[in-house]
């Protein structure tokens, strides 16, 4: 997926019918205009404060999204979860 919003970025886009292809695979017709919209809106959104100068506020500077543990636990470390 990252490799088809890479694409969708640049000028001209970039998608290359084996990836739409593996796309198809995995998501239905429904699927894949939403996916697209989503990314072609955050595309334009992106250009569009870019040209105005308008940045970032500063909202979720330093935010993160915690990951789940994987099966492999690191000695010393407490997960979000074991912490709560």
């Amino acid at each position: 997926m990252l490799e088809y919003t890479d694409g969708m970025t640049h000028t001209p886009v970039e998608v290359h019918d084996v990836l739409f292809q593996r796309l198809r695979e995995k998501f239905n017709e429904a699927q894949m205009v939403e996916l697209t919209a989503t990314i072609a809106w955050e595309n334009y959104r992106a250009r569009f404060n870019h040209a105005f100068g308008i940045e970032a506020e500063g909202f979720s500077e330093g935010a993160y999204c915690a990951l789940p543990v994987a099966a492999g636990r690191v000695e010393g470390v407490t997960s979000a979860r074991e912490k709560a």
